[in-house]
């Protein structure tokens, strides 16, 4: 009986983002720009959090997660990519994509259950003020950063090992310019439906499921809002949900419209653009998100940069 070594390739072209060679050195510069902002500006906010005591409140502890997956997700997709730039390569081991594919996947799905502890945190403080300082405690934020880390991890290693049992024949080039689930199964030559199933069925769960309680939640806050008295009142109320909700509608809408169909209704050249948004522009703009409107986070951000000022004088 034949062994299945042959079916699998050594390594994965990746097709890339960009389609113009003499353009390469502007394409790095700007991949270089917004990795660079993605990991500045999420490692000042947890620095931020970590370092300014007023900040050590819930809300900002997810915010730090929050902060902490961006930089992961981030950091496993686009390094690979500026050195295939770089070297004027497109390539990737077989096992280096199934470590990207791991690392993002877990990350995503990280991200998903993680804005709806942001909700359910922001839920408890204007719904049950009066307890909330007894409902979320550090020991309840731990446990819930815990359980969702592991929840993130096991649904992108359950993808992951379905994805090691496939068959990869050739055509080798991946329609896009890193290893994901729907162009890795493009190009199996062997049954993906037991891969699609499980990766809708997760995505129900992980995508819709927590986007209901979102919705949900922020249905509860909304009705709790409209019964402060007094438009200050109700203005800080909203502020304090405001950052929280841009990022659920950026990063649910891209999300959505990449998993949440079967693999014969896509289309590999807009995913590829979609996916940008989620793994190149969100991560950078999500500590703009959360720092503009913020005025604890800008005093945290304010005292930093007078320490770093003094300390290098």
């Amino acid at each position: 009986m034949e062994t299945r070594n042959h079916t699998r390739v050594p390594e994965f072209i990746m097709e890339g983002l960009f389609e113009h060679p003499h353009l390469q050195g502007l394409f790095f510069g700007i991949i270089l720009c917004l990795f660079m902002a993605s990991i500045i500006g999420n490692s000042l906010i947890i620095l931020a959090i970590v370092l300014h005591l007023p900040l050590h409140k819930p809300m900002y502890f997810f915010t730090a997660n929050l902060a902490l997956i961006d930089i992961v997700c981030t950091s496993s997709v686009l390094p690979k990519m500026m050195q295939n730039l770089i070297l004027g390569k497109k390539t990737i081991s077989f096992n280096g994509c199934m470590a990207q594919l791991f690392t993002f996947t877990s990350s995503a799905a990280t991200e998903l259950v993680l804005l709806t502890a942001m909700a359910f945190d922001r839920f408890v403080a204007i719904c049950h003020s009066l307890h909330y300082i007894i409902i979320m405690t550090k020991r309840v934020c731990i446990t819930l950063a815990a359980c969702i880390g592991a929840l993130g991890t096991m649904n992108s290693l359950v993808h992951t090992l379905l994805m090691l049992r496939l068959d990869f024949c050739g055509p080798n080039l991946i329609q896009h310019f890193f290893c994901e689930i729907p162009p890795l199964l493009a190009l199996s030559c062997s049954s993906t439906y037991l891969n699609e199933v499980m990766a809708f069925i997760a995505d129900i769960f992980l995508a819709m499921g927590n986007f209901l309680l979102i919705i949900v939640s922020y249905g509860f806050i909304i009705r709790s809002i409209l019964k402060i008295q007094g438009s200050e009142g109700k203005s800080r109320a909203f502020s304090t949900c405001s950052s929280h909700l841009v990022v659920v509608g950026l990063y649910y809408s891209t999300i959505t419209y990449t998993y949440i169909r079967p693999l014969s209704g896509y289309s590999l050249h807009k995913d590829k653009m979609v996916s940008v948004l989620y793994t190149l522009v969100t991560p950078a703009l999500n500590p703009l998100i959360y720092s503009l409107r913020n005025k604890e986070v800008k005093v945290a951000f304010r005292i930093i940069l007078t320490v770093c000022k003094r300390d290098s004088c």
